[in-house]
């Protein structure tokens, strides 16, 4: 019977050690060319997976300083941006549909080693933005700003600790990213439970906590202006008075948010007395505006009486005037009705007689409402 053919590994050529060690250990010999192949295999194909995947995640890598400055100009506090206010507004940004993609998850922030003072600060830095931007919102929407920020924070367009995000732009004279930080809000003392509330809100944010119905949203907006930037942005949703966006393509995806934070903070030095002064400006250039009949004064985010208000707000574009009736007079009507004599009119009487002057309460409460 003939021997099956055997494959010559040049074995018999090889020196005596090498044969005893192969044949002594066959199983660490497969494992060595099992390495090696796997070696040979990862010089081959890791390149090209690492090519393919910066070639799809290229613009959140590379930023232009053209998309950055175009970035850093999407705000409401400069007017330019703001294609229509009020009703006219509301109904515009009813009409922006809802972004078909689906909200995506992002992960919870939170601090590795960092001092006392630095958590401190950017709580401080972090319930500022909750309580000025949105102390008055619902509470599903106060946590969304919050979530806006810590998104910010960590997208590559924008900088890595939650005061720079927060204080972004307030150098400027108008296009802060966050308006209080520039319009002269900050003059006004918080008030201590809306302040208690920001900050939990805060702290839970920065403990981890999520919003997830605003997913990876970075923008947003009162409902009753229109900025130009809305079209350019996917509308997620509406909390409150607020509308939340997030960016197109690959940056407004959760794996583009994979800055990481600088673990500095600082809270920039702000010209309280040039804050004044925008602050003051705002205020005359509201009452230079003409007044509507049936509106007392111009409605503004400070104001914080509701519209069916009646504590005695005043309709000053109505031609009334207070008079204020004779008491002697008053009380001769009542003398009359018992039959007492009623003494003449008095000097102020005969006044009220010559202008007739609606003196009853109707017709005075009727200036009021």
């Amino acid at each position: 019977m003939q021997d099956a053919p055997t494959l010559d590994l040049g074995l018999d050529q090889a020196a005596p050690s090498l044969r005893s060690k192969l044949g002594l250990y066959p199983r660490k010999t497969m494992l060595i060319l099992a390495l090696i192949g796997l070696i040979m295999l990862s010089v081959a194909i890791v390149p090209r997976a690492l090519a393919r995947f910066g070639a799809e995640n290229e613009p959140l890598v590379r930023i232009s300083f053209d998309r950055l400055r175009e970035v850093s100009a999407m705000s409401v506090d400069d007017k330019t941006q703001i294609l229509v206010e009020g009703l006219a507004a509301q109904q515009k940004n009813a009409e922006i549909p809802i972004s078909g993609l689906p909200v995506e998850a992002v992960r919870g922030f939170r601090f590795g080693a960092v001092s006392p003072d630095t958590y401190g600060t950017a709580l401080t830095c972090l319930t500022q933005a909750v309580y000025y931007e949105a102390a008055n919102e619902p509470m599903q929407g106060r946590r969304a700003v919050a979530q806006v920020v810590l998104n910010r924070m960590r997208h590559p367009a924008y900088p890595k600790s939650v005061c720079g995000v927060v204080y972004q732009g307030s150098e400027r004279r108008t296009g802060c990213q966050f308006s209080f930080t520039c319009d002269g809000s900050l003059l006004r003392s918080p008030t201590a439970m809306r302040w208690r509330e920001a900050q939990a809100v805060a702290r839970a944010a920065l403990a981890g906590e999520v919003e997830p119905s605003v997913g990876t949203a970075t923008h947003y907006h009162a409902d009753y202006v229109l900025p130009k930037w809305a079209f350019n942005l996917g509308k997620i949703e509406q909390l409150g008075r607020h509308i939340f966006y997030r960016f197109t393509g690959g940056w407004g995806r959760s794996g583009a948010f994979t800055g990481r934070y600088s673990g500095s903070e600082h809270i920039p030095q702000l010209d309280f007395a040039a804050l004044q002064l925008r602050a003051l400006a705002s205020v005359a250039s509201a009452e230079t505006q003409v007044l509507v009949p049936g509106l007392t004064v111009v409605h503004d985010v400070s104001d914080r009486h509701a519209p069916s208000d009646v504590a005695g707000r005043i309709d000053v574009t109505k031609p009334w005037r207070l008079s204020i009736p004779d008491p002697v007079a008053a009380s001769s009507r009542y003398r009359e009705a018992l039959g007492e004599p009623v003494p003449p009119p008095s000097h102020s009487a005969d006044i009220a007689a010559a202008d007739p002057a609606p003196i009853n309460g109707d017709s005075q409460l009727a200036g009021l409402r």
